[in-house]
């Protein structure tokens, strides 16, 4: 029985993912309308200093829910590759989530071993953020609603959903867990 549900619940959050979709901006006209997510912050993962948007001001920034226990984790390592490639011109931020399946369930230091061992992340981490429901981070209600983004409305359905940001702090695009960090939706707006 237990096996049975479980998998159920594997099908729903697939089918989510799969069903959920990509989201980009077109330009705006008139871009100081438009709210940037340069006057954002959060904590990196050990909490021992912060992540401040405004020192990306120039890049373009990508923010990824990530987490060490799910199907998607193996993308872990294209965000890596991503990073080494265009490190000229993106920052990769990965916020660790527990809000899905439970799947990152880690401490600070193990999640930091697990993504270094694992996929030699190199790229900033912050710490576990909420990305929906009522303790939801400032960062991810700005991700999420047009009202504060100036672009569009998001539904972090499952982790790995990826928001792409311009070297404004603009919002270009949300791309769903199943879009991969490679795929040409997004290396195309890089």
């Amino acid at each position: 029985m237990k096996i049975i549900s479980i998998l159920g619940i594997a099908s729903i959050s697939l089918s989510a993912c799969f069903f959920a979709k990509t989201k980009t901006v077109a330009p705006a006209t008139n871009i100081q309308d438009m709210s940037s997510i340069h006057s954002y912050s959060i904590p990196t993962l050990d909490e021992s200093g912060t992540l401040n948007m405004a020192d990306y001001a120039g890049k373009k920034i990508m923010i990824v829910n990530v987490a060490s226990k799910c199907g998607y984790t193996p993308q872990y390592a294209q965000l890596q590759s991503l990073s080494e490639k265009y490190k000229d011109k993106l920052v990769i931020i990965g916020c660790p989530c527990n809000q899905f399946g439970g799947q990152e369930p880690g401490t600070a230091a193990e999640i930091e071993t697990f993504c270094q061992k694992n996929f030699g992340v190199t790229f900033p981490l912050s710490q576990k953020l909420d990305v929906k429901g009522s303790n939801q981070s400032s960062l991810y209600q700005w991700l999420t609603n047009k009202e504060k983004n100036g672009a569009l409305d998001a539904d972090v359905s499952w982790n790995f959903c990826k928001f792409l940001l311009d070297e404004e702090g603009k919002m270009i695009g949300f791309f769903p867990s199943s879009v991969k960090p490679d795929d040409e939706k997004i290396t195309s707006l890089l």
